[in-house]
């Protein structure tokens, strides 16, 4: 079930941004657009706001943060929007649902769906609401790439390194896409990641192992010390 903190009068709308191309006509494609453009000055407009003292570079580095893929599918799961996406049988057989590409942009047609519902004032008040408690998260993250931030957050604590492993690819010869997926075996975690590049692809698993590493509430593995 959806949890958002919106009310929709066209409910037609809601169902549109939560539907993807797979799942035929009718899809999110021209919502995630929209949304794309309204986040990104949204989300400007509330740096400008909040680091009064920022230069042009720093705001440009923190939304770049706040606008990625990989924040946006996090909030996208904080939504349980995953759950409430329309799929094809390809995407749902893969688990589309959990990939960060499909529910970062699933979360910027829904904005648009807000906007287009509710108007200027609603649109911005629900991403204000949702981004707001990351800004000082964001503020704190450097700029390493996540596979090298995955890599040093293990070796932190003791344990193995991720490996990375290549379980598909689709498209054409011009336009290829890679589906990797980062095993870290200490925590039986694995997460997928998806680019038009196997680097790009093992950068967006890292990065959504990672946030899965990292949500409130995983529980560190009792790692155990020689007699």
């Amino acid at each position: 079930m959806l949890h958002i903190a919106y009310n929709f009068s066209d409910t037609a709308l809601r169902e549109r941004a939560l539907t993807h191309r797979s799942a035929g006509a009718g899809n999110n494609e021209r919502l995630e657009f929209f949304g794309d453009a309204l986040v990104n000055v949204i989300v400007a407009e509330l740096l400008f706001e909040e680091f009064p003292k920022a230069d042009e570079g720093e705001l440009t580095r923190l939304r770049a943060r706040l606008v990625s893929e990989p924040a946006l599918a996090a909030i996208a799961r904080d939504l349980d929007l995953g759950d409430a996406l329309h799929l094809g049988p390809g995407e749902l057989k893969s688990g589309g649902f959990r990939r960060d590409s499909i529910l970062a942009d699933a979360f910027e047609a829904l904005v648009a769906a807000v906007h287009l519902d509710g108007g200027w004032t609603a649109c911005r008040e629900f991403v204000r609401a949702l981004v707001a408690p990351r800004l000082a998260a964001a503020a704190t993250t450097d700029d390493k790439d996540a596979k090298t931030r995955l890599q040093e957050w293990l070796q932190s604590r003791g344990e193995p390194l991720p490996a990375y492993d290549l379980i598909a690819t689709s498209g054409a010869d011009h336009a290829r896409v890679f589906d990797v997926e980062c095993r870290i075996d200490s925590r039986s975690l694995r997460a997928e990641g998806r680019g038009s590049s196997r680097r790009a692809a093992e950068q967006a698993a890292a990065a959504t192992a990672l946030a899965q590493l990292q949500a409130p509430g995983t529980r560190e593995p009792k790692i155990l010390s020689n007699p």
